[in-house]
């Protein structure tokens, strides 16, 4: 059942692929106008034609969200064509090879946190400062955490130490948003089966030297839950969720 009013509008980042590309169908699918982000065009552009034929609508605007002025022209984008944002996921993201930390070259750190960290306070800022001045006043933030907002893999710490940040940031944000209507949640995801993901299927580093299989849930899963944050009124928040893989190695890490 539709919930949502036509008219709210969603700003999915990283939308072209994965976990981004299925919490923008979903939202699509729940009636909310959404803005697809992400460094490449051409997958979001066939995700907006896409959704034009079935009536729905989107907006394709190709962004690197560690660029300043590329975020800054993604908002203006939205606020010239919708006049006000009613929800951000902020979900772009990147990873590093699982190197010991003195082999890993540090363009690959540097590139990890300007992603993980300042692309989605960048994000957040813009959104905030949109959400802030819009009337009526307010938005939902959502960041697309991490297991590994909790505890490491092997070989992860510019990973592991982006998403403790977003969890940082995603408390600030929650705090700071109060007088303003704007709330913030996290959702740390475990094994979402996608084209990313799928290598997991067949074998990942574990915590004792061994590489083992594990098991993986269906995507959609968490763009159910996206949804289901995103359809809550203001003044209800959750404000961290985890939806992982049943029997993935996350409890037992270590």
């Amino acid at each position: 059942m539709n919930t949502t009013s036509p008219k709210k509008i969603a700003l999915v980042t990283g939308a072209g692929s994965g976990i981004g590309r299925a919490v923008a169908l979903g939202l699509l699918s729940d009636g909310w106008t959404v803005v697809l982000a992400g460094r490449r065009a051409e997958p979001l552009q066939t995700l907006a034609t896409e959704a034009g034929r079935r009536g729905q609508t989107a907006l394709a605007v190709p962004t690197d969200v560690t660029d300043p002025g590329s975020v800054q022209a993604l908002f203006d984008t939205i606020g010239h064509s919708f006049g006000r944002l009613d929800l951000l996921f902020n979900n772009a993201g990147v990873n590093a090879p699982a190197l010991p930390m003195d082999e890993l070259p540090l363009e690959k750190w540097f590139d990890v946190l300007n992603t993980n960290v300042t692309g989605v306070f960048l994000c957040a800022r813009a959104a905030f400062g949109l959400m802030r001045r819009q009337s009526p006043q307010g938005g939902r933030i959502i960041n697309n955490g991490s297991i590994s907002a909790h505890t490491p893999r092997p070989f992860t710490a510019p990973y592991t130490a982006s998403k403790h940040a977003v969890t940082g940031l995603t408390k600030a944000l929650a705090l700071d948003g109060r007088a303003f209507n704007i709330v913030a949640s996290q959702i740390d995801i475990g094994n979402a089966l996608t084209e990313l993901s799928e290598r997991m299927t067949r074998g990942v580093l574990q915590a004792n030297g061994t590489v083992a299989p594990e098991p993986m849930m269906d995507v959609n899963h968490v763009a159910n839950a996206v949804c289901h944050i995103a359809a809550l009124p203001l003044e209800t928040n959750v404000l961290n969720l985890t939806i992982m893989a049943s029997a993935m190695p996350y409890v037992g890490r270590g």
